[in-house]
């Protein structure tokens, strides 16, 4: 079954992020309530258009706060779609496109209380999936029982436990997570993670948590904007990937942003795929890679855009808040 198209609402909620051309999507128009009538609007085209999933999280400003407005104007019914947020970031910018720190991390037990209960307030009974934010290889977050304790209680409320990985080791983590148990049962229902033509890193574990049951959610398709006709940068180890992803779109009559989509939604295994649209010609052009005519031949081409998960995860590092 192919993977369905789900919004991510990262570029929707504050004024400031890393998305290439981040500035110039929102029109330099930073007033909240004009932000929150653009994400309506984005939001009404992609429910028109069939996406059923959306994704946020506590740390992307208004994100919450927007998509519970737009689901109680439009007297949208808890469960006719899936609303995934996610907890341990903190969104510090205050509201500023220039702040010194965006957001702060804290996998605590104490966090994970205080922002499901905000999550609640703003979500209400539309929260269906709750996940860790950004688990890592090397951090400790799954080995905090009492925390695992209380994520899977997540499940008497209803609502499906997740988590979200990130770093060269998303491998790593994504097959931790599945093996976390609590009474008997698997806690972790959903793992979502980084996978585009330039980090494949995670494929097999991505795989493997398929295979075991767990929903699987690709994020950054189109590495935050890296992967599309847009992007002109000329520095850098991802640059002549770039150059290359442009030769064969030429040839294709098509973009890079199309490659890169269409490519994310056939891989086997994964079964959303989130468009990070701020536009809705953005989203417009994200929903059309459902229909484009991916094959075998092109997928062996596209596989020489990949580079070292640590070298992309640098590269990434590097991305400018705008």
């Amino acid at each position: 079954m192919p993977a369905e198209l789900g919004l991510g609402t990262a570029a929707l909620g504050r004024p400031g992020y890393i998305n290439l051309n981040h500035a110039a999507d929102l029109g330099g128009d930073y007033d909240p309530q004009a932000m929150e009538l653009r994400a309506h609007t984005v939001l009404d085209a992609a429910f028109e258009s069939g996406v059923r999933y959306f994704d946020v999280a506590r740390s992307y400003g208004r994100a919450e706060e927007f998509l519970g407005s737009w689901l109680d104007e439009r007297q949208i019914e808890p469960g006719r779609v899936t609303v995934a947020s996610k907890w341990g970031y903190t969104y510090t910018a205050g509201w500023s496109t220039n702040a010194e720190q965006h957001e702060i991390k804290d996998h605590s037990l104490r966090n994970f209380t205080k922002q499901f209960s905000e999550s609640v307030e703003r979500l209400g009974g539309h929260l269906s999936i709750y996940q860790i934010h950004s688990v890592t290889a090397e951090g400790k977050t799954l080995d905090d029982g009492a925390l695992i304790d209380a994520i899977a209680r997540l499940r008497e409320k209803g609502i499906r436990a997740g988590l979200t990985v990130s770093g060269p080791g998303q491998n790593i983590a994504i097959r931790k997570a599945v093996d976390v148990r609590r009474d008997g049962e698997r806690v972790f229902d959903s793992v979502q993670a980084t996978w585009n033509l330039f980090e494949r890193g995670a494929e097999s574990a991505l795989s493997d948590a398929h295979s075991a049951g767990m929903r699987v959610v690709i994020k950054e398709a189109l590495a935050n904007g890296r992967l599309t006709n847009g992007n002109r940068e000329s520095d850098g180890i991802l640059a002549p990937h770039v150059e290359a992803l442009r030769r064969i779109a030429e040839k294709r009559r098509t973009t890079i942003d199309m490659l890169a989509l269409s490519a994310a939604l056939s891989r086997p295994w994964a079964d959303i795929v989130l468009s990070g649209a701020a536009t809705v010609g953005q989203l417009e052009a994200n929903i059309a890679a459902l229909e484009f005519d991916y094959d075998a031949d092109l997928d062996e081409q596209l596989r020489a855009s990949s580079v070292g998960s640590a070298d992309y995860w640098r590269a990434r590092a590097a991305f400018g808040w705008n």
